[in-house]
């Protein structure tokens, strides 16, 4: 889905997730130090204990900072391969050496900490902590591709705060800015895991439900629209009894939606956008529907094959 401006040539739109089991590096680091400390036993040389490096930043970057513990044990190994540092009879190189291990550790694992922060703030908004809307496409396209060749529905919900100008002129705009990361808070506490959601606007938030069909999503949206409407939030400073906030959900399901045919494979990223921006305007205009009847409503785009385009309430 691009609702996106263009991306520049060398920005990607795949979200990097951290990948791996947390168990197999346990084994990989575990093996390697086995491995360094029975070559280092055997041949004491200088270019074998710089081994010892390899699992260090490996359970470094892995674990963070937990992990250049690492360093530690690999200091333990050290001595007991080199008898004679065992009796701390260190040369220049041996200290030079533990320092190493200690150092090597700890700045792998603070380079490894900065980035997974640096990513975090990459791919999300900040003032709900929701994905952000270039985040989310990535994300989307992902599930509309498992969707379709897995025939598997997915629903995607449009939302927005009912009456936020007026919540802005009332009581500022700290309380409406308040207001639409509880909003952020309360999407977040109901979603389940695989789903997706973010903010791409002022008030405005999508959320994608993969496996999750029209009348699972209707059930979802009115969990979440009573949550929001029985909510007692504290809006910059101040409380406000239940019933303030309100939000109208628009809702298309892919099961029921007809995906375009714009591209020859399926598997082509244009054809994936064409249908996510499909059914992202078919949750839109039941969005639309929906505060076009009052506001703190829910409504459903009918099925593409359907004669009336009209979503309903």
């Amino acid at each position: 889905m691009r609702l996106t401006g263009p991306r520049s040539a060398g920005e990607s739109s795949i979200v990097v997730n951290e990948s791996g089991s947390r168990g197999w590096t346990l084994a990989a680091v575990a093996a390697s130090l086995m491995l360094v400390f029975a070559l280092d036993r055997v041949s004491g040389l200088a270019p074998v204990q710089h081994l010892y490096y390899i699992p260090i930043i490996l359970a470094s970057v892995r674990f963070g900072y937990p992990g250049s513990t690492t360093a530690a044990i690999a200091i333990l190994l050290y001595h007991l391969a080199n008898p004679r540092v065992v009796t701390f009879q260190y040369t220049e190189g041996d200290v030079l050496q533990i320092a190493l291990f200690v150092g090597i550790g700890i700045t792998a694992a603070r380079l490894a900490t900065d980035r997974r922060r640096l990513h975090r703030l990459a791919v999300t908004d900040d003032l709900t902590g929701l994905h952000n809307l270039r985040s989310f496409e990535a994300q989307l396209r992902t599930l509309l591709r498992r969707a379709i060749v897995c025939q598997l529905p997915l629903a995607l919900l449009v939302l927005d705060l009912d009456r936020l100008k007026s919540l802005n002129d009332t009581h500022g705009h700290l309380a409406g800015a308040e207001a639409v990361r509880t909003i952020g808070d309360l999407i977040a506490g109901r979603l389940q895991a695989g789903g997706v959601a973010c903010r791409y606007g002022g008030d405005e938030f999508v959320i994608a439900l993969p496996e999750c069909d029209a009348q699972q999503a209707r059930s979802f949206a009115d969990q979440l629209r009573t949550d929001v409407n029985a909510c007692a939030p504290v809006l910059a400073g101040v409380p406000f009894p239940s019933g303030t906030l309100s939000i109208s959900i628009g809702i298309a399901s892919a099961a029921s939606h007809a995906m375009p045919a714009t591209a020859p494979n399926r598997g082509d990223p244009a054809h994936d956008d064409a249908a996510g921006e499909a059914l992202f305007r078919a949750a839109d205009a039941a969005l639309y529907a929906a505060k076009a009847g009052g506001r703190n409503r829910i409504a459903v785009a009918q099925p593409a094959h359907a004669t009336d385009g009209a979503p309903r309430a």
